[in-house]
């Protein structure tokens, strides 16, 4: 394999997530007075960690999102995971060949650590993914589009930026590890190609990940 370290983005691409969780981002912001569709979600949300959602409402607005903003939308959001979660279709088996190939990998996501656990927990991932090799937004100063997230977990991994590559299924993501001098792979299975553009390659199904990766 032509890379030494992948490192996925994880909602989206290991956990079938963004659906559940952007529907209940709308539904919660709708209900604090800020009209948001399930679409204005995708557009203006995913792939972004959270303080992306109070800055920009904050900055349409000139209001505040309520302090304990965060905690009822992810105590939602883990409830939802509980009943609906599941892995993306054909992430284990990318897991299986890196892991038998030897090549190392990561999960590198906008969401809390928290976060992760539970959706890992209950998509069954979590035996992929030890502390080593999950970090979050929450290491670093700066989410999505900035490069800190990618940089950090590569470092924390001991791989150079270029001997990387990215897998994201959000803008967001993808100018993220752009602007961190790595390979990005575009997951359009959600998102239109279009908004990927600025991706090394783009795919649409998970299964076709590691022949891609090696090729």
């Amino acid at each position: 394999m032509r890379y030494d370290l992948v490192i996925f983005d994880n909602d989206g691409v290991l956990v079938d997530s963004e659906p559940i969780s952007n529907r209940l981002l709308a539904g919660y912001l709708t209900e604090l007075g800020h009209p948001t569709s399930y679409e204005d979600s995708l557009r203006d949300y995913m792939g972004g960690a959270m303080h992306r959602v109070h800055d920009l409402v904050l900055e349409r607005t000139g209001r505040r999102l309520p302090e304990d903003f965060d905690d009822v939308f992810h105590g939602r959001v883990f409830a939802a995971f509980e009943r609906e979660l599941e892995p993306v279709p054909g992430a284990v088996g990318v897991l299986e060949k890196l892991t038998a190939d030897g090549v190392a990998y990561c999960v590198a996501s906008s969401g809390s650590h928290e976060r992760i656990r539970v959706g890992h927990r209950k998509a069954g991932l979590d035996r992929w993914f030890d502390d080593r090799r999950i970090f979050s937004s929450q290491d670093v100063g700066r989410g999505k589009p900035a490069p800190d997230l990618f940089l950090h977990a590569a470092g924390r991994m001991g791989v150079a930026p270029e001997r990387c590559a990215v897998i994201e299924d959000s803008l967001l993501g993808v100018q993220a590890a752009v602007a961190a001098g790595m390979d990005v792979y575009g997951f359009t299975a959600m998102t239109p190609a279009a908004k990927l553009a600025g991706a090394t390659r783009l795919f649409a199904d998970m299964g076709e990940l590691a022949d891609l990766l090696a090729g």
